[in-house]
Order: structure tokens, then C-alpha cells, then sequence
């Protein structure tokens, strides 16, 4: 069993930061990719950042330059700095686990960003 906490979400306004952390506990072996990805109301969920274990990144061009995504791998956790925040970010953001032997979900956290 694989477990996926997500934490950090929250309000802010257009301009703000906010930070997400995905921790993961379990049977956590032969991680390949962790990553995040988002689903407004109405949308399909599509991928935010990805960060793979061979030491490469990857984002989506909405939020190339505002966006960072890290890794601890000793904790299991990956976390996304999101910066100069637009109404458009507004969505429920997830975490990914990708691993030789499946791929695993966090529950999600929400992101409103509004004045």
C-alpha cells in the first residue's frame, strides 16, 4: 500500500505564493516520477510539473517561469512552489507517484486564487 498526503493548499490572491507538499509512506519502492497535476471545475485534469528520478524536470507552458517543483527523496516528498499566482491556477491540485509497479494519487488539495 502506497499513501499520498497532499498539504498546502489554500486562498491567495493573484500576485501570492503558495507552496504544496506531497508526502508519500507505504511501499514506496522504484520510484520513477513524482509529479503534480490540477483539475479545474468543468476541465480534464492535465499535468502541472514532473520530476523524474533521473534527475530531470518538466512543466506545463502555463506555468513555465512561475512554478518549481522539488524533491526529498530521503522523505518521499515533493513539493511545488507556485509563485505570481493567476485565477487561471484555480483547481484542485494532486499528487502523482509513478513506480515500476503502478501509479499512485493523492486525495487533493484545493487552490483558489482570488481577490
Amino acid at each position: 500500500q502506497v499513501q499520498l498526503v497532499e498539504s498546502g493548499g489554500g486562498l491567495v490572491q493573484p500576485g501570492g505564493s503558495l507552496r504544496l507538499s506531497c508526502a508519500a509512506s507505504g511501499s514506496v519502492f522504484s520510484v520513477n516520477a513524482m509529479g503534480w497535476y490540477r483539475q479545474a471545475p468543468g476541465k480534464q485534469r492535465e499535468l502541472v510539473a514532473d520530476s523524474f528520478s533521473a534527475g530531470s524536470t518538466g512543466y506545463a507552458d502555463s506555468v513555465k517561469g512561475r512554478f518549481t517543483i522539488s524533491r526529498d527523496n530521503a522523505k518521499n516528498t515533493v513539493y511545488l512552489q507556485m509563485n505570481s499566482l493567476k485565477p487561471e491556477d484555480t483547481a484542485v491540485y494532486y499528487c502523482n507517484l509513478l513506480t515500476s509497479v503502478g501509479s499512485y494519487w493523492g486525495q487533493g488539495t484545493q487552490v483558489t486564487v482570488s481577490s
